[in-house]
C-alpha cells in the first residue's frame, strides 16, 4: 500500500513539474515573435503604405478641386459678359473726364451719359450670337490732352474692334461749351456717328482731359 502511494505521489509531482517547467527554446521563439511584431510598428516599408493611404486621400481631394476649377473657368453668361464690360465702361468714362472736368458735369454724364453707353453695349452683346461676347472686352486707355477716345470694345478672339466709345468738345457760340458723347461702330466702317448725348460745360474753356 504505501508502494503504491509513493509511485503515484512521484508521478504526480512529475506531472506538476513538466507543467511549470518552460523550455529556453520557447521563451526564445515568443521574445523573436513580440520582436518582430515591434519592428512591424517601425518597418519604413509597412510606414510607407499607410502614408501611401494618406496620399490617395489627398489625391482624390486635389481631384475634386480640379473639377470645381473646371466649373469656375466655363465661359460668362451673357448676364456676366454685360456687367463686367459696363463696370469697366463706367471706370473709363469717370477716367476719361478727369478730377477737374468731373468735379463739375460727374452727376450730368452719371445720369445722361452712362445708362445709354450701357444700353449700347447690351445691343452689342446680345447680338453677337452664340458665345464670341465672352470674347469682348473694353480695350484702350481713355486719351488726354484734346483727343476723343473715351475706349474701344474689342473681340479679342478676332482681334479687331467693335465700337469705339468718343466724346467731343463743341463750342457753339453764345451757347457755350458742350461735351458730344458719341460712338461708331465697326459694321460701317466707324464712319457715322451714334449719338449718346451731350452735356453742357459753361462758356469758359474746359480743362483738357484726364487733368
Amino acid at each position: 500500500m504505501k508502494l503504491w502511494f509513493k509511485k503515484i505521489s512521484i508521478v504526480m509531482i512529475t506531472f506538476i513539474t513538466l507543467g511549470m517547467f518552460i523550455p529556453p527554446t520557447y521563451l526564445d521563439t515568443n521574445a523573436d515573435g513580440a520582436k518582430g511584431l515591434d519592428d512591424s510598428d517601425s518597418d519604413p516599408d509597412l510606414s510607407s503604405v499607410s502614408d501611401g493611404e494618406g496620399d490617395l486621400d489627398d489625391l482624390e481631394l486635389n481631384e475634386d478641386d480640379l473639377t470645381i476649377d473646371d466649373d469656375l473657368t466655363d465661359g460668362e453668361s451673357l448676364d456676366e459678359v454685360i456687367e463686367r464690360i459696363t463696370e469697366e465702361a463706367r471706370e473709363h468714362t469717370l477716367k476719361k473726364l478727369g478730377p477737374k472736368i468731373a468735379r463739375q458735369v460727374e452727376d450730368d454724364v452719371l445720369s445722361a451719359i452712362l445708362p445709354n453707353i450701357e444700353e449700347v453695349l447690351n445691343t452689342l452683346v446680345e447680338q453677337a450670337g452664340d458665345s464670341s461676347y465672352q470674347n469682348f472686352v473694353v480695350a484702350e486707355e481713355p486719351s488726354g490732352g484734346y483727343g476723343e477716345r473715351i475706349f474701344n470694345i474689342h473681340d479679342s478672339e478676332a482681334n479687331e474692334d467693335v465700337a469705339k466709345f468718343h466724346v467731343r468738345r463743341d463750342n457753339r457760340p453764345k451757347n457755350g461749351y458742350w461735351f458730344n458723347f458719341h460712338y461708331h461702330l465697326s459694321s460701317d466702317g466707324f464712319e457715322e456717328h451714334h449719338e449718346l448725348g451731350e452735356v453742357y460745360w459753361d462758356k469758359n474753356t474746359p480743362p483738357k482731359w484726364m487733368s
